[in-house]
């Protein structure tokens, strides 16, 4: 067991010493600045909020439980709510005191006879969708759950009125700005594995599956629009499937670094979800995409972050001990592709600062596009022993440059999120959730994302510490 007192040593472990505490709502008082009249609606942003149980800690940063902060702006007044999703898999942990269930990189307090007849736990922690009458909460291994967009009150589990039990739904879903399609993908392992692929309608319900097999059984976390195009990139990392139906290692520990089966590249057309083109490039590993577009010339061009090898999961896997020194640096790539062969045409680094997280203008997704946001490591840090988050970058297109802002020394922020202005379409704020380890106290920050030389316009003070979270979305008044 990792002790609080060891956590305390490092800065940002600060943050997960303790389960995240619940409020709200709560009216939240502004610390400095102001909140911009034209930025008027709701932050969300999903987490692991728990990481231990019964003194005993989870095995990857992965499987804590998912918790929902949601931030209400409006006539320039904040108020805030933390609410856990509450799963099937947590209220039975909470009433039982202990870990129960196979996580993605943890093992139950419990025989190995019991694992057998439990499910993996789903945890709703990596991600949000926001539909017109409910907020999702997405993790990759199962179904999501849905959730009061007003209360953060749990409804329950939610198929989306066509995944069946065995049907997953990934955290990365995109939304087209146009047609408001939402598209997204699902693995089903077996004899076979499946790269499932979903179309819905703006509501969430699925209006059009597919299903295109795939060697081995990998993991797949992201994908990218691009104009008529899905784009997977799937790393060469497979799952060793016996050891791990036996249940005697977790998920994570039965994956396995294989370099020699390079990175294959899926197109896919999103009018009929079929398989255009497949091939396979050199090995790499990625866990997200930045934003794609179809070029004048027919090619497509994205961005992702790229890692030279699958030491990421390592580091991940010791973050949840507030312990990390395994290095595991990510860059901003840039790849051309053809569609219709999956051949790389191009590839190059955009920014090689330690970086991940990249996120886009949502009315932009699958468009040309300006800017893409990054949560970066800091100049200052130690890749081994740090986590990204302590600078934010926007990288320009236009000029093929990038700006950068520090949070300050021993504050690290929440990946950003891109947030238009109300009164002025060419006006934009990024959003982040920091924690400011010298003063152990989380706040919400408001940024110009076309000025970081402004630096921090408004700081609104939270009533609790709040682990560190991971993706979210910014939902504007109508």
């Amino acid at each position: 067991m990792t002790t609080n007192a060891k956590l305390s040593e490092k800065t940002w472990s600060k943050a997960i010493e303790r389960p995240g505490v619940e409020f709200g709502p709560v009216p939240l008082s502004i610390i400095s600045g102001n909140i911009p009249s034209g930025l008027q609606g709701c932050f969300y942003c999903n987490g692991s909020g728990r990481l231990e149980r019964g003194e005993k800690r989870v095995g990857h940063l992965f499987d804590g439980d998912g918790a929902i902060l949601k931030i209400d702006l409006s006539n320039e007044t904040a108020n805030g709510i933390y609410r856990y999703v509450r799963t099937a898999e947590y209220l039975e942990e909470e009433r039982s005191g202990k870990l129960s269930f196979l996580g993605y990189g943890t093992m139950p307090s419990s025989s190995i006879w019991n694992r057998f007849f439990k499910p993996v736990k789903n945890v709703a922690n990596t991600s949000v969708l926001l539909l017109p009458d409910k907020l999702l909460a997405l993790w990759e291994g199962g179904h999501p759950y849905a959730l009061n967009l007003e209360n953060l009150d749990t409804i329950g589990i939610d198929n989306l009125y066509g995944l069946t039990p065995k049907l997953t739904y990934s955290a990365h879903p995109k939304q087209d700005p146009l047609s408001k399609r939402i598209y997204n993908f699902g693995l089903s392992y077996g004899k076979n594995t499946f790269l499932n692929i979903y179309c819905s309608d703006s509501t969430g319900r699925i209006v059009q599956k597919s299903a295109i097999k795939l060697g081995g059984a990998p993991i797949v976390h992201d994908f990218v629009l691009a104009g008529k195009y899905l784009i997977f990139l799937i790393s060469p990392v497979r799952l060793d499937i016996l050891p791990w139906l036996m249940k005697l290692k977790s998920f994570s520990e039965n994956l396995l670094w294989k370099p020699e089966l390079g990175t294959q590249i899926l197109v896919i057309d999103r009018d009929n979800l079929n398989l255009i083109s497949r091939d396979v490039t050199e090995p790499w590993f990625q866990w997200h995409f930045g934003n794609g577009y179809l070029d004048y010339d027919g090619s497509v061009v994205f961005d992702f972050v790229r890692y030279s090898d699958f030491k990421v999961n390592q580091y991940l896997r010791e973050a949840a001990t507030g312990y990390t020194h395994t290095p595991a640096k990510g860059e901003l790539y840039n790849m051309r592709l053809n569609p219709q062969t999956s051949k790389v045409i191009e590839i190059h680094c955009l920014f090689d600062r330690c970086c991940d997280f990249p996120t886009v203008n949502p009315n932009q997704v699958g468009q040309h596009w300006d800017y893409t946001y990054l949560s970066v490591l800091s100049s200052e840090a130690n890749i081994e022993k740090e986590i990204i988050g302590g600078e934010l970058a926007r990288f320009d297109y236009k000029t093929n440059t990038h700006s950068l802002i520090s949070l300050g020394k021993n504050v690290y922020g929440t990946p950003p999120i891109y947030a238009q202005d109300l009164n002025n379409p060419t006006d934009a704020w990024i959003l982040t959730v920091i924690f400011n380890s010298n003063i152990e106290q989380s706040e919400f920050w408001i940024l110009d994302a076309n000025n970081f030389n402004a630096g921090v316009i408004c700081r609104i003070a939270l009533p609790e510490i709040l682990p560190i979270g991971f993706h979210g979305a910014w939902n504007p008044k109508s």
